[in-house]
């Protein structure tokens, strides 16, 4: 795992593959997979159900300890505070609703007995233990989000609603590699996982992970960061190879302006509108409306200096910091691990198609054409996915200006991403 930690600090450093989490994510990595680090760094084993287990494997058989309900033990033993006389009292009753009161009475005086011993193997936590709270508590994407609608302008998707469309559009790969994956035996939440990386949105495949396969974190994250760093070599093949020239070649009129009042409406409606159907989105896409709102109404700008600047950069630092060091050998290096990074190279060029072909679709209906190219912006990925659109665009024709048209898609796609993770977590969390 360092090997693999050194060749993302290349790929960060050297080839400028988003550097801002992958470089944090990389030493996270390094540092965990030190001898002896773990420990150090997250504090002693704080499995209190593998001490109890082994307190009590002496003088109960391991046949009574799996007819116990481990789900409510652990739940009685993480209300304790202290692992004090009472906590180990409350533990042996759950005990007794579970077994015979004969094996309770023994586990019982052998709590007694090692109930000192049971106290000094109390947790000792280190740092990484505390700041990954955010991480374990799912805070930190939800922070970024805040900074991303501080510096998002949604005037292009609001000057050209269709916009909204080809983000919605761009999703598919979110869907059908949520497919490929339960195909494969990944189980539901898994699969969510693994499809999220589709959107291009890191903080939102971070969110959908934690909430629903929390041991895929590292996979994930480092998955999802790569493939938006490799937008320019992975889209421009599938741009061209679903776009004839001349819509490549497509010139659209310029965007109309878009009032002050509108871009104060506009965040507001959209909370309310996904907070009433699809509530399990609103702590990804309230945060980014807050942001936005609060950048659009002029009045707070100490406050959106600080959430797009220096609160956006110290939790980028935390965020990529814990997810490396969730990666460790045992669990990073297996088969697995190529089957998720195959996935989500699906889910993002279908994302990309997705995009494309929903122009394709618009301009069935629409007397003014769309130039498709800038469905493929519909991924999350801002403002990347955008240029890349702005560039493959200007190879066909040098003049042709297609960044701010894009960028209607581009914004369109974190909202869209923000919405699948909501359904994904509406029916699996």
């Amino acid at each position: 795992m360092i090997a693999v930690s050194i060749v993302l600090f290349y790929l960060a450093i050297a080839k400028g593959f988003e550097p801002l989490l992958l470089l944090p994510i990389a030493f996270g990595m390094f540092i965990i997979n030190i001898p002896g680090a773990q420990n150090v760094l997250y504090g002693a084993d704080h499995d209190l159900l593998s001490q109890y287990t082994k307190l009590f494997g002496d003088k109960v058989s391991s046949e009574v300890l799996a007819g116990v309900n481990e789900d409510l033990l652990i739940q009685e033993i993480s209300r304790a505070v202290d692992l004090n006389g009472d906590n180990i009292i409350g533990i042996t009753q759950c005990m007794l609703s579970q077994t015979g009161e004969l094996v309770t009475n023994s586990a019982g005086a052998y709590l007694a007995e090692t109930g000192e011993a049971i106290i000094a193997r109390s947790p000792s936590y280190g740092l990484f233990h505390y700041i990954g709270m955010g991480v374990q508590y799912v805070i930190f994407p939800p922070i970024i989000f805040l900074g991303i609608g501080a510096m998002t302008d949604f005037g292009p998707l609001i000057a050209n609603p269709k916009s909204l469309l080809m983000g919605a559009g761009a999703q598919l790969g979110v869907f059908l590699a949520f497919i490929g994956a339960k195909a494969l035996g990944f189980n539901s939440g898994e699969s969510s996982a693994i499809g999220i990386i589709g959107g291009a949105d890191g903080p939102t495949a971070i969110y959908v992970t934690q909430k629903l396969a929390p041991h895929l974190l590292s996979t994930i994250a480092i998955a999802a960061y790569s493939y938006m760093a490799l937008i320019p070599i992975i889209q421009p093949f599938f741009m061209r190879l679903f776009t004839t020239k001349a819509q490549r070649q497509i010139r659209m009129d310029n965007l109309r302006t878009v009032s002050k009042k509108e871009k104060l409406v506009f965040p507001i409606v959209v909370t309310l509108i996904v907070g009433i159907l699809l509530p399990d989105a609103l702590p990804l896409l309230g945060m980014l409306m807050l942001g936005n709102f609060m950048k659009e109404s002029l009045s707070v700008e100490r406050l959106v200096k600080t959430a797009s600047n220096e609160l956006m950069n110290i939790v980028t630092i935390f965020l990529g910091l814990i997810v490396g060091t969730k990666a460790l050998g045992e669990t990073f290096l297996r088969a697995q691990t190529l089957g998720i990074i195959a996935m989500g190279l699906l889910a993002f060029i279908f994302g990309t198609i997705g995009g494309v072909l929903t122009a394709q679709v618009i301009n069935l209906f629409c007397k003014k054409k769309i130039n498709p190219l800038i469905g493929s912006a519909g991924v999350s990925a801002v403002p990347m996915a955008a240029r890349v659109s702005q560039k493959v665009g200007q190879e066909e024709c040098p003049d042709n200006y297609l960044l701010m048209h894009a960028m209607g898609p581009n914004v369109a796609g974190v909202i869209g991403s923000a919405v699948a993770a909501g359904v994904f977590l509406a029916l699996f969390a």
